[in-house]
């Protein structure tokens, strides 16, 4: 067992430094380095008790157990595998790497998805919300950059009028200032009391069911086109022996949701088109060749101009609030003649928002809770204040008379249960800002899946560290905290996580280098 470590109480007055070398100067320093491993560069490692068991794989035979009293720390580190940027960079860092991998699979295909995807019809859709009120906005008319990244180009002017008026409330309807990139008054409203936060925090709660159905609708058409044009359905056979007749083209996505710096989400969408094989329906298979990439362009348009999603009524607004796309629907073509848009800089980009969530706002926050809501909500405050207030607001329990309309004060006090309405999740959300979906989702079909991913790495790790094959691992662990026992435990563990990649990429560079010069001299 290893000696007892001793802990820094709360109050010394003992630097990081002096912490790092404490540990450095210990026996069990190597043992406990290579001990946090696991969890070096994560920002809060989650801290777990209780014992680990190596069991035979083919007979279940026992053949050792430790407890976690007798590791480093008396404790076992493991990464805390958020895929916020701002929360932890280290396990975003791994995200982003998974989220590459399943986007761009879905577009070449490897690690088990079939090559021949790369050949498939692919289109690469954006489609941003309505606005919900003027905002400052920096548009580039005409780009004369090489690199968008780093656009240089100047600006036209923000909200440009001929005359210069005031909405209801006073404030200039105008504003002719071009601002730069990084002008903290992009985003917001030039009127916070005419923007209808309300309405866009809506939007956000119930722009995935918006998407949901502009997908069947996007496949709809396409079946349609696929009757008109004598294209055969294909006949499958269920589990209990019932025939089916099922589109022979089929829509594969994988999408990320942008949050924008007016706090409203705008999704980017992959949309690949498949094929159906009757005799094995996960097989993907190329489409039809009456069915190509223009036909899944006009049906992204189509839908996207014509699928809306009326919202149940709201104590609020009895007849609910329309939530449709905004007039902005980019549909661009992958891997074409004289666009510089590729299957790597597609996936690289989306994997990048695959790790933010609303740090465009200027807003990070955990999830709100009755006890903290005030200090973050504000009826008057700025545009983020009122947008969370909206949330709280909306999402309140309300009650009913049982025909759908709010109930009187003599009702309630007859007894009716107050429960939460249809927006309840919005409270839920509040931090979020309405948006309650995942950052990067994706069809069933379309790609490898993050789990597949985890586990190979898993399973090279232990190929990497020699460990035996022929047994498993089994934990029976609890949660007892999260993060480093001091500041220079942060540092001595994160200095080695960053050594040990940086020794990684160098080493891959130097094999990439080999093989090319053995290809040069071969």
């Amino acid at each position: 067992m290893s000696s007892p470590l001793t802990i820094y109480r709360p109050g010394l007055a003992v630097g990081r430094d002096a912490q790092v070398l404490h540990r450095a100067a210990s026996p069990e320093f190597s043992g406990w380095l290579e001990h946090t491993r696991p969890a070096g560069g994560c920002s809060r490692p989650i801290r777990l008790t209780g014992t680990i068991a190596a069991v035979e794989r083919d007979t279940g035979r026992l053949t050792g157990q430790l407890h976690t009293d007798e590791l480093p720390d008396r404790t076992l580190y493991k990464a805390c595998g958020n895929r916020r940027e701002s929360q932890c960079p280290d396990c975003a860092w791994v995200y982003q790497g998974d989220a590459y991998q399943v986007v761009c699979r879905g577009l070449t295909g490897g690690k088990g998805v079939p090559t021949s995807v790369g050949r498939h019809p692919v289109v690469f859709a954006t489609f941003t919300a309505p606005s919900f009120g003027p905002v400052h906005h920096r548009h580039v008319p005409r780009h004369t950059c090489r690199n968008r990244q780093r656009c240089g180009c100047r600006p036209a002017p923000c909200h440009a009028r001929s005359t210069v008026g005031t909405c209801p409330h006073g404030q200039p309807a105008a504003c002719f200032a071009r601002h730069e990139a990084d002008d903290p008054r992009l985003g917001q409203p030039l009127c916070l009391d005419c923007y209808d936060h309300a309405h866009q925090v809506v939007w956000n709660y119930f722009s995935g069911e918006l998407w949901r159905r502009t997908k069947q609708a996007i496949e709809r058409q396409l079946a349609v086109l696929c009757r008109k044009r004598g294209i055969p359905f294909v006949r499958v056979v269920t589990a209990s022996g019932k025939v089916r007749w099922v589109p022979p083209v089929r829509v594969s996505h994988g999408k990320v949701a942008e949050m924008q710096r007016r706090a409203a989400v705008h999704f980017h969408v992959l949309l690949r088109l498949d094929g159906v094989d009757s005799d094995d329906l996960d097989a993907l298979v190329p489409p039809p060749a009456g069915i190509t990439v223009d036909d899944l362009e006009e049906a992204v348009h189509t839908a996207a101009s014509r699928i809306t999603v009326t919202t149940p009524a709201h104590p609020d607004r009895p007849q609910g609030w329309l939530v449709a796309w905004g007039e902005q629907v980019d549909v661009r073509r992958i891997n074409t003649a004289g666009d510089e848009l590729t299957d790597g800089k597609v996936a690289a980009y989306l994997a990048k928002y695959a790790t933010k969530a609303t740090e465009a706002t200027g807003h990070s926050l955990t999830r709100l809770t009755p006890a903290t809501i005030d200090d973050y909500a504000d009826p008057e405050g700025d545009h983020v204040a009122r947008l969370i207030d909206a949330c709280w607001h909306l999402g309140r329990p309300t009650q009913t008379d049982g025909s759908g309309g709010a109930a009187t004060a003599g009702d309630r006090q007859g007894g009716l249960d107050a429960h939460p309405n249809v927006y309840g999740g919005l409270r839920r959300w509040a931090h979020m800002l309405g948006f309650g979906g995942h950052f990067l989702t994706k069809a069933r079909r379309y790609s490898v899946t993050f789990g597949l991913l985890r586990d190979s790495r898993a399973t090279y790790r232990r190929t990497e560290d020699d460990g035996p094959t022929e047994t498993i691992t089994v934990g029976t662990l609890t949660y007892i905290g999260s993060g480093w026992l001091s500041d220079g435990d942060a540092l001595l563990a994160n200095t080695a996580a960053r050594q040990r990649r940086e020794s990684s990429r160098i080493g891959r560079e130097e094999l990439a280098h080999e093989a090319w010069l053995i290809g040069a001299a071969a």
